[in-house]
């Protein structure tokens, strides 16, 4: 099998945890993330669920709402008190109107109704890790996340781009890539556009994660 993934699908690889009673479908889901080129683990019952969050929490997790004697509802319910940031995708081969409103009140990111494509499974997690910021290297998380602060401060002042170039002698072209999350400034450009709007760098550094 060839998967080709469409042009939402533009990311680095997502640990991706599947849940379902259907070793068939668990074996097809399994074979399609790996071709995607993500890293596919799956699971049967709600326990192994639990057991492979706490050995390493995944980006997404991919859960059947209806598995016989166990209940996607009651599953999600556990997951949200344990990990209530955690992306989860509820996919059913019973979907309902009904069920989908209840589904999506109780924080779910999407909803994919058997038998699903693989250009829409592709375009969901698409969206899923561009919403959660999943599968970025460090470099692309801090350049996005450094624009987004920078650009915050300036904003809180009423500064417009060409009122912090001419307090940080950084050009307009230069700050309007910072801010756009395209360039990586220098050392150098960091310092003086968080001088320029009286910021410490070290708490935007921290805000990325670093």
């Amino acid at each position: 099998m060839t998967v080709r993934p469409d042009a939402d699908s533009s990311f680095a690889c997502l640990s991706i945890l599947a849940l379902d009673d259907d070793a068939d479908f668990l074996e097809y889901i399994r074979s399609v993330l790996v071709e995607l080129g993500h890293e596919a683990r799956t699971v049967q019952t709600p326990e192994e669920l639990e057991e492979q969050c706490r050995i390493r929490l995944p980006d997404i997790v991919l859960l059947d709402i209806k598995m016989g004697e166990h209940t996607g509802e009651r599953v999600l319910e556990r997951v949200r008190v344990q990990w209530p940031n955690l992306c989860v995708i509820v996919v059913t081969g019973y979907p309902t109107l009904d069920s989908m409103r209840e589904t999506f009140k109780r924080d779910v990111f999407d909803y994919l109704a058997k038998p699903f494509s693989i250009e829409e499974l592709s375009h969901v997690l698409g969206q899923a890790a561009q919403a959660f910021g999943l599968g970025q290297r460090p470099q692309d998380r801090l350049r996005l996340e450094l624009g987004r602060q920078i650009r915050l401060a300036r904003t809180d002042r009423g500064w417009t781009l060409r009122d912090l170039s001419g307090a940080s002698s950084v050009s307009v072209s230069q700050l309007s890539a910072v801010e756009r999350g395209t360039h990586l400034p220098s050392l150098e450009s960091l310092l003086a556009i968080a001088t320029a709007l009286d910021k410490a760098p070290s708490a935007w550094l921290s805000g990325a994660g670093f």
